[in-house]
């Protein structure tokens, strides 16, 4: 399998992600509009991370893919919880979810860019 089709959907997972994110900390309050970012962010992800776990043989266990595997985790725990939040319409953490969803981006970043600062790929 050639890198270039893994490359592109992980970059879409990170442009979903991002602006599900950031427009959500930007509005002040969630909507279901970041939320399908949110779900998009993941399926992007979940499928380039496959698609990469095919190129190298599995999942290695260094922190590209302990980060990898936890972020992907993380991502789907906040998508749901937001899912829920937005079906529960409490407004309360509805305004203060961004907080969650900072975090969660953040750590995202460290797999994201970890083939970079370790020399990867």
């Amino acid at each position: 399998m050639e890198l270039t089709p893994a490359f592109v959907v992980i970059n879409l997972a990170l442009l979903f992600y991002t602006i599900g994110v950031w427009a959500e900390r930007l509005a002040g309050r969630l909507k279901g509009w970041h939320l399908a970012f949110f779900w998009l962010g993941i399926v992007c992800d979940t499928w380039g991370t496959g698609a990469m776990f095919e190129m190298a043989g599995g999942m290695t266990f260094d922190i590209h893919g302990v980060s990898g595997l936890l972020a992907i985790l993380l991502m789907f725990v906040h998508a749901a919880w937001a899912s829920w939040v937005l079906w529960k319409k409490d407004e309360r953490l509805i305004v203060s979810f961004h907080r969650f969803s900072v975090a969660v981006w953040l750590i995202w970043l460290i797999p994201y860019f970890s083939p970079v600062f370790f020399g990867m790929g």
